[in-house]
């Protein structure tokens, strides 16, 4: 319990700092720089570095999808990807007190999951501007739960990705459930990890090309998994 409110104390004060800096930059990728930095530090000084093993830099345009196994899971991506990304987020966090501001602030896309016609104009808004050359990342599971494993994905991503003509590069993060387990309110020191796998392009001709892809990134981030008890 110790480490946990020290810990949560580093984090909250971190995040009213950023967000002030937030409301003060003028520029979107200047927010986004800052989040990214005090991402960085938040993990450090809570005694969770984050180790990236990347296979080389990442296109200069393409979508990233990641798995998702803990609250944790946002902020190691904040803090590893350079600031050309948004974030593809469900809405019911632009309703989270200093959370929905902050995401508002770094440009965030919020979607729409419950209401059909919502989830529809959101998902266009997102393919719209994944074409016009926005890079963006996803958590194609939607969301995460308190048993292990990875959940079925989503195919917004995917067909985001398709339609934009860009490569999809799937993500492993490790270590964040160990850290703060969904299950529990305590936090724990350790090492977070973020892989990077080959990128996914999508196919020249095929039925369904997003549903192609998205198989192709499960299947993918599950072989790396294996069969790790932090899934």
């Amino acid at each position: 319990m110790p480490y946990t409110l020290l810990a949560a104390s580093v984090f909250l004060a971190l995040a009213l700092l950023a967000l002030l800096a937030l409301l003060l930059v003028p520029t979107l990728e200047g927010r986004r720089w800052v989040t990214r930095a005090t991402g960085r530090c938040a993990l450090a000084l809570m005694g969770m570095p984050v180790r990236v093993r990347w296979r080389g830099p990442l296109p200069a345009h393409c979508i990233v999808v990641a798995n998702h196994s803990s609250y944790l899971d946002g902020v190691v991506l904040a803090a590893t990807l350079p600031p050309r990304f948004g974030f593809v987020i469900k809405r019911e966090m632009s309703r989270v007190p200093l959370a929905g501001l902050l995401l508002a602030r770094i440009g965030s896309y919020f979607v729409e999951r419950g209401n059909r016609a919502g989830s529809a104009r959101d998902a266009l808004r997102v393919m719209r501007d994944a074409a016009s050359g926005s890079s963006l990342a996803f958590f194609p599971e939607g969301t995460f739960r308190v048993e292990p494993g990875l959940l079925r994905f989503h195919t917004g991503a995917f067909a985001a990705a398709e339609r934009a003509g860009v490569p999809v590069v799937p993500l492993v993060i490790r270590g964040t459930r160990r850290c703060f387990h969904p299950g529990g309110l305590l936090l724990r020191p350790g090492r977070i990890e973020v892989q990077v796998l080959e990128s996914l392009w999508p196919p020249p001709v095929h039925v369904d090309g997003a549903a192609a892809l998205r198989d192709a990134a499960r299947a993918a981030i599950l072989a790396a998994l294996g069969a790790e008890e932090d899934t």
